[in-house]
């Protein structure tokens, strides 16, 4: 799966002649090979579409790259000599960047390097990213099988005594062993009061009776990523925890309904925002709603209050809701949907009423 006609298509709306992709998201998203960093960069043309890297991915990317020339990189032939190079058999002239991510330094390199104009254009590969198509979905849904998998397999470890680390590496190693490329970020795991930290890092502590339990993690499954969250009770809850938890979901499920294509993203964190503010939690809600998920973890489009664009349909956002209360506990619940024109589907099928272990 490549994504290199798409860019092409796109360049003359944009006003340009080609894109540059140095960053490791993009670069994947235009070729379907993945190489890790600054270890290669692509160039995409309305004619043509290049591949550049170094000897120890060329017989990797000669093995998965479609429709596009691979060029290798060498002792004074590197990037810049050789986009050059390409840039001059195409006549180009207006040459798209990242720069949502390209460094000054970079910058200044490429300015001087090359024969042509470089034009902010970070905007235009996030528009084509935003709206998944059937592929892309799928890859997403089995990375959430796999994420699922673990989650339910760590249900029966999660007991008194056992430590938040001990529980985030073995999220971890369960997302492996059943297929999983790598963890689409470090798992957050915290329980008791270390709850109330939204994206708290797993520490020794043990784990109590009468506590919540919080674990946020996902994994990469053929380049794509999964996100989810779960909140759990060890023992049993008091009233207070059980209205926090009931209340958190209530505000997912009010969040999830608001959402579809077209549907601006303040409106759809608003709905779930609303029920959380009325029963008395607002000030302990200070995230967004849901972002963006597909090959970052975090990406375009934002369900969140700051943004009153529509979501497009098509795109994949989380649905997360929350509370924490300082020092005392946290709730949150995470899900993970894909927008269409009269609603959303889930992607998520994880059980989530409230599971006392």
């Amino acid at each position: 799966m490549n994504h290199f006609a798409e860019i092409s298509a796109a360049l003359e709306k944009s006003g340009l002649d080609a894109m540059l992709l140095t960053g490791e998201a993009n670069r994947f998203y235009a070729s379907g090979f993945h190489s890790p960093g600054e270890d290669g960069v692509a160039l995409v043309t309305r004619n043509k579409a290049y591949f550049f890297t170094d000897s120890r991915y060329t017989e990797a990317a000669e093995r998965c790259l479609q429709n596009a020339e691979l060029r290798e990189i060498g002792r004074g032939r590197g990037y810049a000599v050789l986009i050059k190079e390409a840039v001059e058999e195409n006549g180009v002239r207006r040459l798209g960047f990242e720069d949502g991510c390209m460094t000054v330094r970079a910058h200044g390199h490429y300015s001087k390097a090359l024969p042509c104009e470089l034009v902010p254009a970070t905007d235009v590969l996030h528009r084509l990213r935003t709206v998944k198509e059937q592929e892309e979905l799928d890859c997403m849904e089995a990375a959430q099988r796999i994420a699922e998998r673990a989650f339910g397999d760590i249900l029966g470890e999660i007991r008194p005594g056992v430590t938040e680390k001990e529980i985030a590496a073995r999220l971890q190693y369960l997302m492996l062993h059943y297929g999983a490329e790598d963890m689409s970020f470090d798992p957050v795991v915290v329980s008791g009061p270390n709850g109330s930290l939204p994206h708290g890092v797993p520490s020794q502590r043990q784990i109590g009776v009468g506590e919540f339990v919080t674990m946020d993690f996902g994994c990469v499954y053929r380049g794509y990523c999964s996100d989810m969250t779960r909140t759990v009770a060890v023992g049993y809850v008091t009233e207070e925890m059980r209205t926090v938890y009931e209340t958190v979901l209530a505000a997912q499920l009010a969040g999830i309904a608001a959402a579809r294509g077209g549907a601006p993203g303040q409106e759809v964190d608003g709905a779930a925002r609303a029920v959380i503010e009325a029963a008395g939690y607002g000030a302990y809600f200070g995230h967004s709603f849901g972002h963006g998920v597909g090959i970052e973890v975090h990406e375009a489009p934002n369900a969140s209050p700051a943004n009153p664009d529509p979501l497009p349909a098509g795109a994949v956002i989380s649905a997360e809701p929350g509370i924490y209360l300082p020092g005392r506990l946290g709730v949150r619940i995470e899900d993970v949907v894909v927008l269409t024109e009269d609603g959303c589907r889930n992607l998520t099928k994880a059980p989530k009423e409230l599971l006392i272990l």
